[in-house]
C-alpha cells in the first residue's frame, strides 16, 4: 500500500476527484465523484449513490484510479486502487449516517479505494512518475 501524504490528503479533501474504471468488455469510464474523501492514509472512499458504470465496473473487479489536480498551483495526483464496494458494515453506516444528517438518501454502497500506487500529475519532469 501507498502512504497519503497531508498534502495529498487536503487536496482530496479541498478539490474534484474523478474515478476512473472499465467494464468487463474493456469499455473505459470516468465520474466526477464529489463524495470523495480520505478513508485511512491508504485509503480513498466514495458514496455510491446511482448504481450506474461506476459501481457495476467495481463490483466486477475493476482496478480504480483516482485523478484530482489542483489548477491554481498546478499540481496534482493519480492514485491506483484495488476497490471494494460495500453496502453493509461500519464504513457503509457512517456514510449513511453523514447523508441522512445532511437531508440527503442512504447512498447504495461506499466503494473503498485501497491505494496501491500514487504518482505525480505536477507539470514537468515528474508528470506521470511513481512517487508512492
Amino acid at each position: 500500500m501507498s502512504i497519503l501524504t497531508q498534502e495529498m490528503k487536503a487536496m482530496v479533501a479541498e478539490q474534484q476527484c474523478f474515478i476512473g474504471t472499465v467494464s468487463k468488455a474493456g469499455i473505459p469510464n470516468v465520474a466526477p465523484k464529489r463524495s470523495t474523501r480520505v478513508f485511512n492514509d491508504e485509503t480513498l472512499i466514495f458514496n455510491e449513490g446511482t448504481g450506474g458504470a461506476t459501481y457495476e465496473n467495481i463490483a466486477n473487479g475493476s482496478k480504480v484510479s483516482v485523478a484530482v489536480v489542483n489548477r491554481e498551483i498546478p499540481d496534482g495526483y493519480r492514485f491506483l486502487c484495488d476497490a471494494e464496494m460495500q453496502s453493509e458494515g461500519v464504513a457503509y453506516e457512517q456514510a449513511k449516517a453523514v447523508s441522512l444528517k445532511n437531508g440527503m438518501r442512504a447512498p447504495k454502497a461506499v466503494a473503498l479505494l485501497h491505494i496501491t500506487e500514487i504518482h505525480s500529475l505536477k507539470p514537468g519532469p515528474t508528470a506521470g512518475k511513481k512517487i508512492g
